[in-house]
């Protein structure tokens, strides 16, 4: 099964940036918005925010064998944008909610059908709840109540900026984010796609040798 990897943070705290040592290398990007990359060089990929279309790229042998769903969050809020004014009142609503919860639970579920050797990762804005707890953005309480995002993934990071860009991978200051115990070295580390994915490979045993390429040029210097 696919291995599915969930990536929060707030707006220009690096969650795209970290995409960047990934040109070149097996990854593809699926951009629900259709906004440029934040370094320079191309990812494979295309804009889609079509779940059909998504789910079957990511079950897709033809596809990398790491994918990025960039903006994952904006699937929800198009979605409830789309279908909110036409919805009406009362069960209607509630309705349009259990669709928006049901996709979304569909998308990741459809990760767990895809190739052995493959890892995508989710990207979603964080938000704040009424308890202070840091968690993936969505739209509304009836949605984190029929699916806990976070509860869906083994891996969460969340992308922090202070004086460097860095990914946290354990719970800390009420935000959720948790990763195996060893698979990384520290509580943050860099901000680095290709680092984390060749991390996660290297865990369970998945690696992919034309994401190791550059570490290996690096120690042979």
């Amino acid at each position: 099964m696919g291995v599915p990897v969930l990536i929060i943070g707030k707006s220009g705290t690096g969650k795209s940036r970290s995409m960047k040592n990934c040109v070149g290398k097996d990854f593809g990007v699926i951009r629900v918005l259709n906004k440029p990359l934040p370094f320079r060089g191309k990812l494979p990929g295309n804009v889609c925010s079509d779940y059909g279309k998504i789910k079957s790229a990511v079950k897709s042998p033809q596809w990398p064998k790491s994918i990025v769903i960039d903006d994952a969050g904006y699937l929800i809020t198009g979605q409830f944008m789309d279908g909110h004014s036409t919805t009406g009142k009362g069960n209607a609503v509630f309705g349009l909610y259990n669709q928006l919860a049901d996709d979304f639970y569909r998308l990741i579920q459809a990760i767990s059908e895809a190739p052995d050797d493959r890892i995508v990762y989710v990207v979603m804005h964080e938000d704040t709840n009424e308890f202070g707890d840091i968690k993936p953005k969505t739209i509304g309480k009836l949605l984190d109540e029929k699916v806990c995002l976070e509860g869906m993934f083994t891996i969460v990071l969340r992308a922090v900026k202070g004086e460097r860009y860095a990914f946290v991978t354990q719970s800390k200051d009420g935000a959720v984010s948790k990763a195996p115990d060893d698979m990384f070295p520290e509580v943050e580390i860099d901000n680095d796609l290709l680092y984390v994915d060749n991390k996660i490979r290297e865990y369970y045993g998945i690696e992919n040798p034309k994401n190791r390429e550059r570490e290996e040029d690096k120690n042979d210097q």
